[in-house]
């Protein structure tokens, strides 16, 4: 079962096991040293503290194994941005789009925010698929990146008339084909 959970500080090895390899290919860094693994949990614990919490980043958990991370970024008026990654030996087993679900569940109810939106490389068609099968709606190509976006009710803007989330212009490009759930 995948769960989501705080860090702790024992999770600095996992962390940088989730930061490296393939994993980094499309989030524009390179792979994480183990002092940046240690620093990055040490600011996660301290974020998780503030009041309110502007970023939420919690650990996705497979039978005690840390297998990757979620982000959930305040916006402003109700929106939030979901960010994900996950180590290479565990992509295509569904733990991302339960990771993604249950975020988004945590989000519309303990965290009371009233949107969603995400973002892949155009160049990273799994992703595109995860939030898709999390409920996510395909916006457009724009800036760089695919955009999705998803409303507290649970709407997938079928419409094409949606609040522009950050990043989306209305001049924005077509969903590449087979990402979009509409």
């Amino acid at each position: 079962m995948t769960t989501l959970r705080a860090l702790t500080p024992a999770d600095a090895s996992g962390i940088r096991r989730i930061y490296s390899g393939a994993a980094v290919t499309y989030l524009m860094r390179p792979e994480m040293t183990a002092s940046e693994a240690e620093a990055y949990v040490a600011r996660v614990i301290e974020w998780s503290r503030a009041a309110p919490v502007a970023q939420y980043v919690l650990g996705v958990d497979v039978a005690g194994d840390l297998v990757g991370v979620v982000k959930l970024g305040r916006r402003p008026a109700g929106h939030g941005r979901v960010s994900y990654v996950l180590r290479e030996d565990v992509w295509g087993r569904g733990y991302a789009t339960a990771a993604v679900e249950r975020l988004a569940a945590y989000a519309f109810t303990a965290a009371a925010l009233e949107s969603l939106g995400a973002k892949h490389h155009p160049d990273n068609p799994a992703s595109g698929r995860v939030l898709t099968k999390a409920g996510f709606t395909c916006l457009g190509a724009d800036g760089g990146f695919v955009h999705y976006w998803l409303d507290r009710d649970g709407r997938r803007e079928s419409s094409g008339q949606h609040r522009e989330g950050p990043g989306v212009s209305p001049g924005r490009t077509r969903c590449p084909r087979g990402r979009s759930s509409r």
